[in-house]
């Protein structure tokens, strides 16, 4: 029996009234502790539905359950949910706005009520391990985009959520950071975390996420793992994706004969190359 954290049923939202949905009846079911990326061209209704997520938009129609429990859109549950459900923006100017990035990180838990001696605790661990104790003191607005990103993590780790959603995570960030994030994710996970993300990264996603949702029009195209979605290259073409490269790769050494298609599908090139050495 599935665990489920997570569970939207024939959603509807639109910007401008009855006309043209974001989402459009829109339904899926989200795993306890999985890594799940949400994939789809611009304006498929991906930020749209993280939004309704944490509470920030209500849809128009259908529901919204956590852990069984029906969205209770009060603002005591407001604040209930956005403790539990945590959103990082791909553009951290939305998310940040206290004057130095100390406050900033140690709002979101002070507001839960938590001595400042807890806080305080609670900031200064995730601020030494998202590396960002250099610039701790800074105003946010002096911040690079990437510092920006990782205090916007931050707010929302020290939080300790039960679900986090991350709005194209890797924005703005380089190869070094991105590595820090991708590590802490996976961490998190490990603790029962579930890490929702929207990309646009094909192989990201298909070395990385557990199930994969592809949108189209505000609803539900395709789901299943990497493997299973990224096989088919039809649907992808619908949302303007490609196949992951380790796939292409893996497929043609199949029809050469250098590979057994009989092989797990590999999910990252290390695979692949493991398989070239062993054959």
């Amino acid at each position: 029996m599935k665990d489920l954290i997570l569970k939207a049923d024939n959603l509807y939202f639109s910007y401008e009234g009855d006309k043209n949905h974001s989402l459009n009846g829109l339904s899926l079911e989200i795993e306890r502790g999985k890594k799940i990326a949400f994939m789809g061209p611009n304006g498929s209704g991906k930020s749209t539905f993280f939004l309704c997520c944490n509470g920030i938009l209500k849809p128009v129609s259908g529901s919204l359950c956590l852990d069984g429990e029906p969205y209770d859109y009060s603002r005591k549950g407001l604040l209930k949910l956005r403790q539990r459900v945590g959103i990082v923006f791909q553009d951290p100017d939305s998310q940040l706005f206290s004057a130095s990035v100390y406050q900033e990180i140690s709002f979101g838990i002070l507001n839960l009520g938590v001595s400042e001696e807890e806080a305080a605790r609670e900031v200064e661990e995730v601020i030494g391990r998202l590396e960002i104790t250099p610039f701790r003191h800074k105003p946010t607005h002096a911040l690079s985009g990437g510092q920006k990103k990782l205090v916007s993590i931050a707010d929302i780790l020290v939080m300790h959520p039960d679900i986090i959603i991350l709005d194209e995570p890797a924005a703005a960030l380089d190869p070094r950071h991105s590595e820090m994030v991708n590590k802490i994710v996976d961490k998190l996970t490990e603790k029962g975390i579930t890490v929702m993300i929207a990309t646009h990264d094909v192989d990201y996603a298909m070395g990385w996420a557990d199930q994969v949702f592809l949108f189209k029009e505000g609803r539900v195209l395709a789901f299943g793992t990497p493997e299973e979605v990224f096989a088919d290259r039809e649907t992808l073409r619908e949302t303007n994706l490609r196949q992951p490269a380790v796939l292409e790769l893996f497929e043609t050494l199949c029809r050469k004969g250098i590979l057994s298609s009989q092989l797990k599908t590999p999910r990252r090139l290390e695979d692949l190359e493991r398989y070239i050495r062993e054959s």
